[in-house]
């Protein structure tokens, strides 16, 4: 087989050099099941008949004219056997969050002209089911979990024939590079969902340059538990496949640091929010500590805060770090399964300070960038320690270009920018100008590749001094306090800078224990006169940081953690700052009261 061309080539492209004993593997009943290359070929082609067999159609291969097929389900091997078989089809796979609320899901389903959903289990199986009769085009429902009354999915298996698989084999050869691959609805932090239409070069190009940033080795092992319907874990799921990575999928995000223990995984990707929370039971564990070992664990803890990549900090530091390797980090490495190679973090902006602090550990933190209308990729921290900076999101990768617009946009062209957006040529046409896609984001270009990003242009904000004002930088500033969970900088049109501050629950109480404040709830907490004085202290000694117009001036402590089940973060954790806004109104007027 030569160059791969299409993102279900990976099958055949192991299968004539080293086919995997495990290419995907989940737990199954308690215990770990692994499916071989030969065997998801297999079940990828038999699937892919039987969705012929059961009328999905390549049609007229334009966007509109081919049949669509939505999934709605964590991660898990079937998702990425769907996923092959519905690509051969030449049908288009519309993945969709299982947490999606009833209204964006009908939307999505309506607005693509879904035929027929995939779900995981009975709970999403009752979510489609309540608008089916508002959706004309659907015409099955297919479950991986069994459910009563409804399909499963082994039911496509079997509608396979060797007809069906020949079938299969004409249409797949048909399928080119330049050809829509899937449709991924953003609904991002603002309006409608928006259908990104991504084709086969666009991701695969993706893959092959992201390829040689990662670590060189064989016989690697991935733990996957970010969703799969995102772009991100999807790309790089592509990218484990022709790299020949056997993927094991964690249960959930609760097992994870069973899962790693268990897997022993080379690398795995993830978003700063998680890393933010390993980082916390790590500090939690190292406080609990008493003597000499707690002693120790600080000892080495502010060694790796003075950790610095690509430069020589001296005999003495070198050999100090190399102690605190042996003595404290070596068991922060076995926490996380002990082969670990490196972590991907992608999503958001990951905290410098904890970048850093786990490279110093021997756990080196590959921080990327991109969007779904780029593939996701523009750039990415090398595996290799020269590719790597603290403070930037990496070199670009091969073949992507970036220029930085006069208001300081970066704007991205390469193989890797999106078709358009599905039936909207009008917010194409305002987003990708002469093949520049506007990225939203704020950043700066070294002059050797690396990219640095600073804001959010639509998060920028003025104050009613007329200054302009970028929370990001400030919010990510304050995080680094282990007093502190979660905050939302604000001040748009004000005549200062607010915060909403989500404490870290149980450290505060660690503190008021030392200070001889007894167990309250959560509340009582924050309305402890001495819990606000030390509150005030802390935003005071990172306004520092600041010049006089970003630094918080007034703050109001939230007594509940922001999730997803909750609506003030999205999917992939991103915040989702109207929402915020709107929920918590009453504590931002007491900021400006």
């Amino acid at each position: 087989m030569t160059e791969p061309r299409r993102l279900f080539d990976c099958l055949e492209y192991h299968l004539e050099r080293t086919p995997l004993p495990v290419m995907l593997s989940a737990k199954e009943n308690g215990s770990w099941h692994g499916y071989s290359t030969g065997e998801v070929n297999d079940i990828v082609q038999r699937l892919a008949a039987g969705l012929v067999n059961l009328g999905i159609s390549c049609g007229d291969m334009t966007a509109e004219g081919r049949d669509k097929i939505a999934i709605l389900c964590r991660n898990r091997p079937e998702w990425v056997m769907v996923d092959l078989a519905v690509q051969q089809t030449g049908a288009i796979l519309t993945p969709i969050y299982p947490t999606i609320n009833v209204t964006e899901l009908e939307f999505v389903l309506r607005d693509a002209d879904v035929k027929m959903v995939f779900v995981n289990d009975e709970e999403i199986f009752h979510k489609v089911a309540s608008i089916r009769e508002r959706l004309p085009a659907l015409k099955a429902i297919y479950s991986f979990e069994h459910v009563a009354n409804t399909s499963h999915w082994k039911d496509v298996l079997k509608a396979s024939t060797p007809e069906g698989i020949e079938k299969v084999k004409q249409i797949a050869s048909n399928v080119k590079y330049e050809d829509l691959a899937t449709i991924i609805y953003t609904s991002g932090t603002t309006g409608t969902p928006k259908g990104v239409m991504l084709t086969h070069r666009n991701i695969l190009s993706n893959v092959m340059a992201g390829i040689p940033c990662f670590p060189p080795g064989e016989n690697m092992k991935a733990l996957s538990f970010l969703p799969l319907n995102h772009i991100f874990e999807r790309m790089v799921t592509y990218l484990y496949l022709f790299r020949g990575v056997s993927v094991y999928y964690a249960e959930s995000l609760e097992t994870i640091g069973e899962n790693l223990k268990e897997v022993q995984p080379d690398l795995f990707t993830t978003v700063p929010r998680l890393l933010e929370k390993v980082y916390d039971r790590i500090m939690q564990k190292g406080a609990a500590l008493s003597g000499v070992k707690k002693k120790l664990f600080f000892w080495a803890h502010s060694l790796a805060e003075r950790f610095e990549i690509n430069k020589n900090q001296g005999i003495w530091y070198n050999m100090q770090l190399a102690l605190a390797n042996k003595l404290i980090f070596s068991k922060w490495r076995e926490g996380l399964g002990n082969r670990l190679k490196c972590v991907v973090s992608g999503g958001a902006a990951c905290q410098v300070r904890l970048i850093r602090i786990f490279t110093a550990a021997q756990i080196p933190i590959m921080e990327g960038y991109g969007l779904t209308e780029t593939s996701p990729v523009i750039s990415v921290n090398r595996y290799d320690v020269a590719g790597r900076r603290f403070g930037t999101v990496g070199p670009l990768i091969d073949d992507v270009e970036v220029k930085i617009a006069e208001d300081g946009e970066i704007l991205c062209k390469g193989p890797n920018v999106m078709l358009g957006y599905y039936k909207r040529p009008d917010l194409t046409a305002e987003e990708v100008v002469d093949g520049w896609f506007k990225t939203g984001d704020i950043g700066m270009l070294s002059d050797d590749n690396f990219l640095k990003i600073t804001d959010r242009k639509k998060e920028l904000f003025k104050t009613s001094g007329g200054k302009y004002v970028a929370p990001l930088p400030i919010e990510n500033k304050l995080k680094e306090s282990m007093f502190v969970e979660q905050v939302m900088v604000v001040g748009a049109e004000k005549k200062f800078v607010g915060a909403l501050i989500v404490p870290s629950f149980p450290n505060v109480r660690d503190w008021a224990a030392q200070n001889g404040i007894k167990s309250l709830s959560n509340d009582e907490l924050l309305r402890n006169d001495q819990v606000t004085h030390m509150f005030r202290d802390l935003v005071e000694s990172f306004n520092k940081y600041f010049n006089h117009v970003e630094q918080i001036k007034k703050f109001e402590l939230l007594p509940h953690e922001w999730s997803i089940d909750t609506g003030e973060l999205t999917p992939k954790m991103s915040l989702k700052r109207k929402v915020v806004m709107e929920k918590y109104r009453d504590a931002i007027e007491r900021i400006y009261h």
